[in-house]
């Protein structure tokens, strides 16, 4: 019965410098995915911009790309954006992430029913959306910790949307973490290529061409506006070491098992 179809909220985490229609879409196809699965209902998206502290090249400042992604989803009636891991002082774990914000979710589960869960009122879950290529990031050496990246798909799941000739069933395949918990992993095929990338947007506005339909035009008026994806602005960060591959390699953090 649709009244017991589990709830479940998408959380999508990455830089979104700057967001464009594509990150939107994401969210929409993977619900559409979701609860034509008969499990799930999806009762909210999240939009978590990664901090300051990651060290990417070209990655503007948490209080724009906040900004921007607000702008962009104000016609969202269900996806929101949160500003938990952009307020961190450094780059902040998506398991980390993922933990913080399905603790918030509980809480508010319990304060609207009481319950912990029942058959008739199953408590909600917390997935991670992503992009295909985000798959890849796993076999990256020193990017990800291996409890970390079990705990993330075993405990959490993911919904990975396909993008342009990327083939994450590979990734799941050549991957025994992935492998062994495939069950909790949806694979969302979009038909409907979109092949808008961040990087792109970004080189198109340092050399002063259209982004239009690309980015929404509230996020296009911000970046005017604010004088940002500038020549200068991409050397930010120029030969850092990404945050991510410095302090995992340093201090491993427990698993939800431990």
């Amino acid at each position: 019965m649709a009244s017991r179809r589990v709830p479940l909220v998408l959380l999508a985490c990455g830089s979104f410098n700057p967001i464009t229609n594509q990150h939107m879409r994401l969210f929409e196809l993977a619900r559409d995915h979701m609860q034509s699965t008969g499990q799930y209902k999806v009762v909210g998206g999240i939009v978590s911009p990664v901090s300051d502290g990651y060290g990417k090249q070209g990655l503007v400042s948490a209080k724009h790309r906040i900004s921007m992604a607000k702008l962009a989803l104000q016609s969202s009636n269900w996806v929101t954006v949160d500003e938990w891991e952009s307020q961190q002082p450094d780059w902040t774990e998506t398991v980390v992430t993922m933990r913080y914000h399905y603790g918030q979710i509980l809480e508010e589960y319990k304060r609207s029913t009481g319950k912990h869960n029942d058959s008739s009122n199953p408590a909600p879950q917390l997935k991670l959306l992503c992009g295909a290529d985000f798959l890849h990031t796993f076999k990256i050496p020193g990017l990800w910790l291996e409890d970390h990246l079990e705990e993330l798909v075993k405990h959490f799941g993911l919904v990975c949307v396909s993008r342009g000739s990327l083939q994450p069933e590979r990734a799941v395949h050549e991957s025994d973490t992935l492998f062994r918990h495939r069950q909790n992993i949806f694979l969302v095929r979009e038909w409907v290529r979109n092949e808008t990338s961040a990087t792109e947007v970004r080189r198109a506005l340092r050399r002063g061409l259209s982004v239009k339909y690309l980015i929404p035009d509230p996020v296009i008026e911000y970046i005017h506006q604010h004088n940002l994806y500038t020549e200068d602005s991409e050397k930010r960060n120029e030969g850092t070491a990404l945050r991510p591959l410095i302090k995992q390699a340093h201090q491993p953090i427990k698993s939800l098992d431990d």
